[in-house]
This record gives C-alpha cells, structure tokens and sequence, in this order.
C-alpha cells in the first residue's frame, strides 16, 4: 500500500511569494489550482489543525485527497490570476468551479489598417490583422485605463464616419475635449495616426513619463489641500500601474500538461468498446438563446486534437421555434447528407448502382484512403438529442456509425439502446478527451450566434425593399447620413443618388412611411469605410 508523503516537507520548500499551486492525488492527476499573494501562508493554512476542524465537507475531501503538492512563483498577484485560469482551463480539476466555463479575460485590439484606427475591448483574439493588448486581470482598472487613454491622446470611441460627408451629426466628445475630431477635420489623418502609435506604445508598457506627471500632479493636489482631487489621482496612478504592469504570457506551450491525446483516444475506445479509436470525432452542439436565431456548430478532432479546418456552422432554417431535439436532427442530417451525396458523385455508375450509403462511403474511404464518417459523433445533450441524432443517421441508411451523447450538468455519456446512462472517472482521460470536443462546440455555437445578432443590430429598414441592393443601401446611407434623414427627404432629393431612379425614390419613401405598430431605426447610420448589411 502506497504511503502519503509527509506534506510538511515540501510547504517548508515553498517561499513567501504570489504564485499558483496545484494539488495532486496518488494518481498524479491534478485536483485543484489555486493562486496566493504569499504561497507558504495560502497552502499551509490548508494543514493546520483547527482548519480540518472548521472545513466543510468538500474541503477536508480535497485535503484526504492531496498526495503532492507543487507550484510556480510569479510575479504579481495579476499574474497569478491568469496562470490559475490558463491551468483549470487545461485539467478542469474536480475541486474547482471558477474558470471551468469559455469565459476569458479581457484584451485590447486596433486594426491599424483603419483609416482612422480606435480601441476596443474584446475576450477573442482573431486572425484579423489587429494588433491586441493583454489579457487583463483587473477589467475595472482596465477600463478606467482605456477611458483615461483616449482622453490623453485624444482617440475616437464612437462609430465616426470618414472626413466629408455631409449631413451627419457626429458625436459631442470633440466639444468637452475628449476626442481630437478627425471625423470633422480638427486633426489630419497623418496627426491621428501618430497619437494612435503613442497610445500603443504606453499599453506596450512605455508610460513611464505620463505616470510621473500623474503622480506629480497628484502630490501638487495635496499640497493645495484638494484632497478630493488627490484621490481621483491616486485611483487613477493605481489603475496606469495595474494595467501597464509588465506580465507574463502564459500560452498552451508554457503550461505543465497532462493532456495525452493518444493515450485519451485508447481510453475512450476502451470505455465505449468502439470497434477502432476514435482518431477523427466530430461533435454537435446547438445554441438558441432566442428564437431569433438558432445555429449549430460542428467541429471536428483529428488524433485528439482540434481540426480547425474541418469546422462547420449552421443556420437552422428548418425547424420553428426552440427545439433542441429538431434542430439536432436537421443539423446532423445536412451534415452527413450532404457527404453522402457527395461519395456518390464519385461513383461513375451512379445511376445504375445500387449500393447502400454505408457501401458508398466505404468504398470512396478505400479509393481515396480519407475519412467520411468518423469514427465517433458526438452530441452535446442527453437522451433526447441523442434519439434525434440517431433517427436522421438512420433515415441517411447510416445504422452502424457510432454515436454518443454527453449531457453537460453531471458528464453522463448516454449510448443507443442502452437505457443508464455512463459516467466516467473525473480523472480519466477518455472523459477530458469528450470534455474538450464538446466545450469547443459549445464555444464555436456561442460564438456564431453572437456574431449573428451583432449582424441583426446593424440590419438596415433598406434591407426589405425590393431594388434596393447593398450598393445602393449605402450610397443612400452615406448620401443623407441616417434613415431618419432619408425619410423627411422629397422624391427629387432622393433620386439625386447615383442608381436612384425617380420610381424607386417614390417607393422607398413609401416603404419608410410611418404605419401603426411599426418601429424605426431612427439614428442608423453607416459605420466608418463599410456599409450597413
């Protein structure tokens, strides 16, 4: 029988130091991630006496459980934060609940390929050209940085339009002094790019300069007994510090891991008594927050890990309403439809032959030695989605492709004709390996679906009249400035546009006039460079 090691040993070891800890049982497999601001106190008050006394349940499980301990020294407390999410993120240890979800930290992105470049927050870092900042521990001291920024170098944060246009009632913040107004020409393009480079160069941690002035002004305050303005100074010296405070980037590469995809695979084949490994898995997962757009996402896992290429999204048009179990099955029945259709292309006796779609795709897998249908598919839900899932495999004659579904709340792996459901070990491989496929779905859904309603809130009241294309959409949004200009407009002036005869002019008035019931889009307009879709 294996022995615990004596724990005290290795707290001796551990320095007075923020940093991230890790707790282990007798298996290796990790349990709990936790950070400190002084690792010695954090995890030795773990062990004392009258702290097994006092714990709940769940802690003293966890303290049973801990057969090793390590951790990794940082630099700062916000350091600490980022290590510790990246790391649950990674083992999804039993004992956590915070940062097991898709929620990440905040960063800062500018396309500098704009004409007149701004800065925003996101959580996603795209391939898009744009260069990116963080991420960000401490959001509030990041926002109030980003707020306090623009003001200094005098950067837009509304959706300005380009230099001279007319007609447009732009925002106020070049009034109170907040915004150097390139959309209204107070500053040159060349001018409004070097402040954006400046901005730049303080996230990038060059703000020693402005945090001196700060701090100067900030004691000249006190000096004068405006103690109410000192305090404003020091909120804000905290919050420049915070947020321009040099920190590592902890990336997939500088994580320890314990993620053993192979090994993963040869788990889930055993647990499920799959015929072969599961090395190409695509899983299903659909998100219908509203009835106002349902999609679905599929993605797919080569060898255990993420095939990006091989990615699908779905817009569910057949389907009426919220319903999970319909929107699975159409999903799943486009998808391996529309490759079943596309095996039989391939056969140059198609019209004569009748095989099977099992014989189809087997025979293209033979002939071009790829796989058409993987070796596991995947849905993300229980009984009911899988029951759907499996009716639309067998409408497409596929009766023998293997197919699970995971329900999210307790992890239980529902099988066809089995009527229990099966649950994994928290610590096994196989599970992470169903954990990881599913979450990734989950976070490709959320995020298409975002990406549609943020398409719907920049929708146009032009978009439902019939000869209204999308270049004239915009040549009437750039020519009057907003809808609700264009509709206080007269024929005449609307058929000055380029591409506007007098005849649409007329029925586009009509179109916008004012009925009962019906709303308006009064202040929309065209954002900077592109056309409202």
């Amino acid at each position: 029988m294996l022995q615990r090691p004596d724990l005290n040993i290795l707290l001796r070891d551990m320095p007075h130091k923020p940093g991230v800890y890790v707790m282990r049982d007798r298996l290796k497999h990790v349990i709990y991630v936790g950070k400190a601001r002084d690792l010695r106190k954090r995890v030795g008050s773990y062990f004392l006496p009258s702290r097994k006394m006092a714990a709940d349940p769940k802690t003293r499980a966890l303290m049973e459980s801990v057969w090793d301990l390590e951790y990794h020294v940082v630099r700062s407390d916000a350091e600490a934060v980022l290590f510790e999410g990246r790391l649950i993120k990674e083992f999804r240890p039993k004992y956590n609940v915070s940062f097991k979800d898709d929620k990440r930290f905040l960063l800062v992105r500018v396309d500098l390929n704009e004409p007149y470049p701004k800065f925003a927050l996101t959580r996603l870092r795209k391939e898009d050209g744009a260069r990116y900042f963080g991420p960000f521990a401490h959001s509030g001291a990041l926002r109030s940085t980003l707020n306090t920024m623009r003001k200094k170098f005098g950067l837009r944060s509304c959706r300005a339009t380009l230099p001279g246009e007319r007609d447009f009632r732009h925002c106020l913040d070049h009034i109170i002094k907040n915004c150097s107004a390139p959309c209204v020409g107070r500053v040159t393009q060349e001018e409004y790019l070097g402040r954006v480079e400046a901005a730049c160069e303080f996230l990038d941690g060059q703000s020693r300069e402005w945090i001196h002035q700060v701090e100067a002004d900030m004691k000249a305050a006190a000096e004068k007994l405006d103690f109410e303005k000192a305090a404003q100074l020091r909120n804000l010296l905290d919050d420049l510090r915070t947020t321009t405070r040099s920190m590592t980037r902890f990336t997939r590469k500088s994580l320890p891991t314990t993620i053993h995809p192979e090994a993963d695979i040869r788990a889930l084949q055993e647990a499920l008594d799959l015929p072969r490994p599961p090395h190409v898995m695509e899983c299903f997962d659909i998100s219908n927050i509203s009835s106002t757009h349902i999609v679905a996402s599929m993605v797919r896992f080569r060898g255990g890990i993420p095939d990006r290429a091989g990615y699908r999204k779905y817009r569910i048009h057949g389907t009426k309403g919220q319903n999970d179990f319909a929107s699975m099955a159409e999903v799943v029945r486009r998808r391996y439809g529309r490759l079943l259709r596309e095996a039989a292309r391939t056969d140059p006796d198609a019209e004569f032959n009748q095989e099977t779609a099992a014989d189809a795709v087997a025979r293209v897998e033979t002939e071009t030695r790829t796989t058409i249908i993987p070796d596991l598919i995947i849905v993300d839900g229980g009984r009911g989605q899988l029951t759907s899932a499996c009716k639309a495999l067998r409408h497409l004659g596929l009766h023998e492709a293997p197919v699970i579904g995971l329900a999210k709340e307790f992890e239980e792996i529902y099988r066809p004709g089995r009527p229990l459901p099966m649950k994994l070990p928290e610590d096994s491989g196989a599970l992470r390996l169903l954990q990881r496929i599913r979450d990734e779905a989950h976070r490709t859904a959320n995020g298409y679906h975002s990406l549609l309603l943020k398409r719907r809130i920049s929708e146009s009241l032009l978009d439902g009249i019939p000869g209204v294309s999308a270049s004239r959409k915009k040549s009437l949004l750039k020519h009057f400035g907003s809808v609700a200009r264009l509709k206080k407009a007269s024929v005449e002036r609307i058929s000055d546009v380029p591409g506007i005869s007098t005849t649409l002019a007329a029925a586009i008035l009509e179109h916008l006039a004012p009925r009962p019931g019906k709303t308006s889009q009064e202040t929309e307009s065209v954002p900077s460079g592109r056309a409202v879709t």
